[in-house]
């Protein structure tokens, strides 16, 4: 059922940014293939994480566990010379900006203006359960959360390596989810904070990647968590 609604979904889309425009380019009709990846995400080997996902790239979840294994295990590092305005984010692309790419990609029967601010549409939060209707309910979370990132690496970066980070709409870090939800994460780590257990699979898989992605560390604690949930995936 959810997969038929994200098919749905992703055609509502595309045919309302045909119709309104999304920004000055629009967004184009997708083919069958795109609008089957965006309803399930990449396929995934056997007993990888969920079918149903919308992630970019999630890896499977023997994929998952090795580059869980590839990753460096360090402290924490400092939050001196923290800020959020040191990762530039929600910048422009296609004439969307990257929370309203989230926002429509995540969504179902999302309706948008002429400046792709979603007016309607239909949110379910992985992370509680939670189904929203209207885009102010909704927020954008970095599943590696800037401040996680800063104290795993990412204070070595240079500006754009961090606005990269921030906006980063083709590996699986960000995701539309309860406002609620968001704000209990904050920037803690898997050590510290996890979403329901349904969602412990592709959550784990989705942080490993990220980490792996950008080359940053993992505390043990970290590791031990993310292994715990890992092997929720089958």
């Amino acid at each position: 059922m959810r997969r038929h609604q994200l098919i749905v979904g992703t055609l509502a889309v595309a045919l309302a940014a045909t119709l309104t425009g999304c920004g000055e380019e629009g967004l184009s009709l997708p083919s069958p293939e795109e609008i089957s990846e965006s309803a399930t995400g990449d396929p995934a080997p056997e007993g990888g994480g969920s079918s149903e996902t919308t992630l970019p790239n999630l890896p499977g979840a023997q994929e998952g566990r090795t580059m869980l294994g590839e990753l460096t295990v360090a402290e924490e590092g400092s939050m001196a010379g923290y800020s959020r305005d040191e990762f530039p984010h929600w910048q422009s692309t296609e004439g969307c900006t990257a929370r309203q790419h989230v926002l429509i990609r995540d969504g179902v029967d999302v309706q948008t203006d002429d400046n792709c601010q979603p007016q309607q549409g239909e949110w379910y939060s992985e992370f509680d359960g939670e189904t929203l209707t209207a885009a102010a309910d909704v927020d954008i979370d970095h599943i590696v959360p800037l401040a996680a990132a800063w104290r795993s690496g990412a204070d070595s970066w240079d500006r754009e390596r961090r606005r990269e980070f921030g906006n980063d709409l083709e590996n699986p870090q960000l995701i539309a989810v309860s406002q609620p939800s968001n704000r209990s994460k904050g920037d803690q780590t898997p050590a510290d904070w996890r979403p329901m257990e349904s969602y412990w699979c592709d959550y784990a898989l989705a942080w490993t990647a990220t980490k792996h992605t950008y080359e940053l560390t993992v505390t043990d604690e970290e590791h031990e968590a993310l292994t715990e949930m890992l092997d929720t995936c089958g």
